[in-house]
């Protein structure tokens, strides 16, 4: 079995935030708290270390008590710059990604990529939801080896991008987490609303 121990945790901030107006999407406010510490927080007990991949306002993250890491590839490429920078800061046999937009993802995240990491002696390990029927993935919830580090380099520096296609290009277990609404983001400040609003009551 692969220990928490061995596992860093990445927060991913380093996004445009454009659907969000080209604001800081991990500083925005979830019950008065930033984004980026309501994901560092829920991450923190579930790994050895954390830490946050951020491109602006860096002062602000560094005050969440975690080292930041700029992305090493200039006019935000995505997440695979995020995840190469943590990667290349990474002090574990494994590193574990999470984005800073979804405050609420499972508290089991990490114990279950691991086993199913463990069980196919895989190189990484991603989150699936259930969508009508069929597993959708959620490839920013992630679980690799840090020798996959060389791998990321060379394929973001040909210009790819895609999470999902970088993954289908290493041995990838897919795990499967049964409540979706435990990944519900926000990519616009209507979503981010949304998450805030109470849950409806059921009737009595």
């Amino acid at each position: 079995m692969i220990h928490k121990n061995d596992i860093s945790g990445l927060i991913l901030a380093g996004g445009r935030g454009s659907r969000m107006g080209g604001i800081d999407k991990g500083l925005q406010l979830h019950g008065g708290i930033p984004l980026a510490r309501h994901a560092l927080e829920r991450l923190r007990p579930q790994v050895a270390a954390v830490m946050l991949n951020a491109n602006r306002n860096l002062p602000a993250y560094r005050a969440m008590g975690a080292p930041v890491y700029a992305d090493e590839i200039s006019d935000y490429p995505g997440p695979l710059a995020g995840m190469l920078a943590g990667l290349s800061n990474c002090r574990t046999r494994y590193l574990v990604t999470v984005p800073c937009d979804t405050p609420n993802f499972p508290l089991d995240l990490v114990a279950r990529l691991a086993e199913a990491l463990t069980a196919t002696d895989g190189d990484m390990a991603t989150a699936y939801t259930p969508e009508d029927g069929r597993p959708r993935a959620q490839p920013v919830f992630c679980l690799m080896r840090a020798s996959l580090r060389d791998s990321l380099s060379d394929f973001v520096a040909k210009g790819e991008r895609k999470t999902g296609l970088f993954a289908a290009q290493h041995h990838s277990a897919k795990v499967v987490f049964d409540d979706p609404k435990a990944f519900a983001n926000a990519n616009t400040l209507e979503e981010l609303a949304n998450l805030q609003a109470p849950a409806p009551q059921k009737p009595t």
